[in-house]
């Protein structure tokens, strides 16, 4: 298993990040994801994942809920971080648009967003794209760069109807990423997901939020993705192997580019 989103490196998990760690390792997680969300962010990302460097792998990105007024500055810093002789980033993420608490900042959102598009174009690498109450305006933005063949990347927490769902696979190089919604009691996931392909889906938790079923309501953590993959054993009748399988191949080709720096970590 790979849990592809997870923020273990913020303050939730400060008394206890070791053995958050250890007890991923022993529910079978892989590899972890860690998605960057503004300037403050990366210092305590790139320090936990210098303790970890061969089994956390951090992207770099400004999340849509913080972008403000310097948002041009936020961006000048981060890019120069991705465009880094050796830089370690395997995503641009985690980035996209919430219009769902404020719309305050929904120009410059659409103007952040779209900028970090181009990084992931320009240098080869995946989008990890978080997308609230903005469907609509995340496929138009998105459209405009549908000819990139370097266009690929997750769409985050998804947890949408058949109709979204259908839509966003029409983006060759995208898969969803499944969390902890697909276990809730009154979810509707595990129908919408009858009809996709588990070729075009990828597992994660999005730690410390969303915790899947039993630990709903809880402190969620990156050992809990396993969760997730009982559940889509379920929902595609194969065992939880099977699935774990499959999801990391997708992870392999959605984030190995042309330089491979995730995809050679295998």
């Amino acid at each position: 298993m790979i849990d592809t989103h997870s923020h273990i490196y913020g303050p939730e998990f400060a008394d206890d990040i070791d053995d958050v760690i250890t007890r991923a390792k022993a529910a079978g997680v892989e590899q972890i994801l860690l998605p960057n969300i503004n300037a403050a962010s990366v210092e305590p990302m790139l320090r936990l994942w210098k303790r970890h460097p061969h089994y956390l792998r951090p992207m770099m990105g400004l999340h849509p809920e913080d972008v403000r007024e310097d948002w041009k500055d936020v961006l000048d810093q981060l890019h120069a971080l991705l465009i880094a002789p050796g830089h370690p980033y395997v995503a641009v993420g985690e980035v996209g648009l919430d219009f769902y608490w404020d719309t305050t900042y929904r120009k410059e959102q659409l103007q952040a967003f779209d900028t970090q598009i181009r990084w992931a174009i320009e240098l080869d690498l995946p989008l990890a794209i978080h997308c609230r109450n903005a469907h609509t305006e995340m496929v138009e933005l998105l459209k405009a760069y549908s000819r990139s063949p370097n266009l690929r990347g997750v769409f985050h927490c998804f947890g949408g109807s058949s109709e979204e769902a259908a839509q966003l696979l029409t983006f060759p190089g995208f898969v969803l990423g499944i969390g902890g919604i697909v276990t809730f009691k009154k979810s509707t996931l595990p129908q919408v997901l009858s009809e996709v392909p588990l070729s075009r889906i990828v597992v994660e938790t999005d730690a410390p939020y969303m915790a899947p079923t039993p630990h709903r309501g809880k402190r969620n953590e990156s050992a809990y993705v396993a969760e997730v993959v009982n559940k889509l054993a379920t929902i595609y009748r194969i065992t939880p192997k099977e699935v774990s399988d499959a999801t990391n191949c997708n992870v392999k080709r959605t984030f190995g580019g042309k330089e491979g720096p995730f995809l050679n970590t295998f």
